[in-house]
């Protein structure tokens, strides 16, 4: 690992990740890392503000079950073809949480404000739907450069505390490939810190490898790494495992309940035997 990149363990991951941060977390589709996800349930993380880039999934709904959870800004929260994510619908009717409607264009110009280094950026399309109602840090201007009447919407730079990722692989460099996920490459620049688990660590360095270097997120913008086999499931990782459908499904039904989610985090989030055996 270069200077800039520490290889550590799962738990010490979840214990670098301050309660109340911002942390940024990818959709179901694009490598989020629940094996982080659970980790900051076992260390009893809270008041943490999850974003959803640009929609969120199975690792926001645990967070949220476990009450570590104080805000989501987001797009949507949802479990896919197992339906709504019961312990966010859970937490939104009870006043639980601060929910942030954003929409998927709006989350990806922030981070890419961020990510240039500018206090915000233009984007049109959400202008005349009611979202605009509730968000009072998104602003509607005319436009500077044009002498007819253009009405266009300003969206802050959103810079995450701290990401986290799920990858196949991480190299001896402190490299991590992501594949044709490029937009986690935005995340990285993005936000204050990195946090990458991973499969597997191989030799080398990606960056020199003309076949490599497109899928990897260079070693500069990863703050640490730590190896946790499986650390997507049941989410699918590339080529690496499918999606687990019927985990999901059984989770699903579960999680209807407090009780019911406190029994299946007690079986797969804080057993570890049992987790394995799962698993």
């Amino acid at each position: 690992m270069t200077p800039d990149t520490t290889r550590t363990t799962l738990d010490a991951m979840a214990a670098s990740v301050p309660d109340g941060a911002l942390l940024a977390l990818p959709p179901d589709n694009s490598l989020p890392s629940v094996a982080l996800a659970k980790a900051l349930i076992r260390r009893g993380a809270r008041g943490l503000r999850l974003l959803g880039v640009p929609v969120s999934g199975f690792a926001t709904d645990i967070l949220i079950g476990a009450g570590c959870v104080a805000e989501v800004e987001t797009s949507a929260v949802s479990l896919g073809e197992a339906g709504f994510a019961p312990r966010f619908s859970a937490a939104v009717r009870a006043g639980a949480i601060t929910v942030r409607d954003a929409t998927c264009p709006a989350i990806h110009t922030m981070l890419q404000a961020a990510e240039k280094g500018v206090p915000f950026m233009p984007l049109r399309g959400v202008i005349g739907s009611d979202i605009l109602a509730h968000r009072p840090d998104w602003r509607v201007v005319q436009n500077p450069l044009s002498e007819a009447p253009d009405p266009i919407l300003l969206l802050p730079a959103l810079r995450p505390d701290v990401a986290a990722i799920h990858a196949p692989v991480a190299d001896e460099a402190g490299n991590v490939w992501v594949g044709r996920r490029r937009e986690l490459a935005t995340l990285a620049h993005a936000s204050r810190r990195l946090l990458v688990t991973v499969e597997r660590f191989v030799p080398g360095n990606m960056l020199e490898d003309e076949r490599l270097a497109p899928g990897a997120i260079a070693a500069t913008y990863v703050d640490a790494v730590a190896l946790a086999e499986r650390g997507a499931h049941p989410v699918a990782l590339l080529d690496e495992y499918p999606f687990d459908a019927a985990h999901v499904a059984a989770y699903a039904r579960a999680a209807r309940t407090e009780e019911g989610f406190h029994a299946w985090a007690e079986r797969h989030v804080h057993d570890r035997a049992a987790r394995a055996a799962a698993e």
